[in-house]
């Protein structure tokens, strides 16, 4: 059974693994290893169980009861777009790729959003990550913006895709 729900601070280890297998799938050899072993080392358990206790929360695509994926999303942090909305992040577990899960969890984001007020979405992500530009491109997105990120010593060229 899969199910789209609010994270709860009993998904904290699950959400650890889902986020260290989907970055390590979406990143390796586009990130340098040190750096990208860093990024998914600030995000074991504890990191994910501190935002729930925060109050802070994402939804979960979970099979089985188990989370498989999460977004989180909210007010766009960014100036100078139209877009009030924005998906922070979109992960999969990679065993899960291909199978429409993806564009599920990214609906049901986009809808939280509009519940929200927020409308008009943005996603960025990174010009060299050409599986989640074809996958945004997919779902209808639009390229709107370009800027640049730093990831450890080296620089990023970001894609920012919009929906209205």
């Amino acid at each position: 059974m899969i199910d789209i729900r609010w994270s709860s601070i009993d998904d904290a280890p699950a959400l650890a693994e889902v986020h260290e297998a989907a970055w390590r799938f979406a990143y390796a050899g586009l990130i340098p290893g040190l750096t990208l072993e860093r990024m998914i080392a600030g995000r074991q358990r504890n990191w994910w169980a501190a935002r729930q206790d925060a109050g802070d929360r994402c939804l979960v695509l979970a099979f089985d009861g188990r989370p498989a994926g999460y977004a989180m999303f909210g007010r766009r942090r960014g100036r100078g777009l139209a877009e009030a909305g924005e998906i922070y992040e979109l992960y999969l577990d990679p065993i899960c790729h291909g199978a429409g899960l993806g564009r599920r969890l990214f609906g049901a984001a986009r809808e939280r959003l509009r519940d929200d007020g927020l409308s008009g979405l943005i996603v960025w992500t990174l010009a060299v990550n050409e599986a989640g530009c074809r996958f945004y491109r997919a779902l209808g997105g639009k390229t709107r913006a370009r800027s640049v990120t730093r990831l450890g010593r080296e620089r990023f060229d970001l894609v920012g895709f919009a929906w209205p």
